[in-house]
């Protein structure tokens, strides 16, 4: 890390960004697209008091966006259906509490985001005093199901990507 380049491989993902969606490799683009690659982690290191976050798992990382994508594509048709052929009346709109294990501010951020990407669920707050995600579910039939899933779908790859202990830690010093 250097002053100048503080995220080197998130100004190469950003550059690279800038040059697939502009469609074009000319010294305009590359210019601009390097230029955004510096300026963007200099300008936005302050919104990073923890600085970024360390993928521990990146393979678990993959396989739970892949989970999460079908999930979502999944919930569509399942809230198309009940929103098309349901009754109303039957629809069961609830707000639900999950007990949660992960603590790290990443893990909770991109638990919110997937949650809050799949249609009929609204991750509303985390309870401070119990440590329970508040849930709002669009047609909920099962509440244990859903802590089953929450927890066992989301919540388990999430703290072992983000909480993890580092290799070096793993092993207990005979000493």
């Amino acid at each position: 890390m250097t002053p100048w380049l503080p995220y080197p491989f998130v100004s190469l993902l950003l550059g690279a960004l800038w040059l697939l969606l502009n469609q074009a490799i000319d010294p305009a683009n590359l210019l601009f697209g390097a230029l955004l690659g510096v300026a963007i982690p200099l300008l936005t290191r302050r919104l990073q008091p923890l600085g970024y976050p360390r993928l521990r798992k990146p393979l678990v990382f993959l396989r739970l966006i892949g989970m999460a994508s079908r999930e979502v594509v999944r919930s569509c048709f399942n809230v198309c259906r009940i929103i098309l052929f349901r009754d109303y009346q039957t629809v069961r709109a609830e707000f639900m509490r999950v007990p949660l294990t992960l603590r790290d501010p990443y893990g909770l951020a991109m638990l919110s985001c997937l949650i809050n990407m799949t249609p009929g669920t609204v991750w509303v707050e985390v309870l401070p005093e119990t440590h329970e995600l508040s849930l709002h579910v669009f047609d909920l039939h099962d509440q244990q199901w859903w802590i089953d899933t929450i927890k066992d779908r989301y919540e388990r790859p999430l703290i072992e990507i983000f909480e993890s202990e580092s290799p070096e830690n793993d092993h207990a010093n005979p000493a």
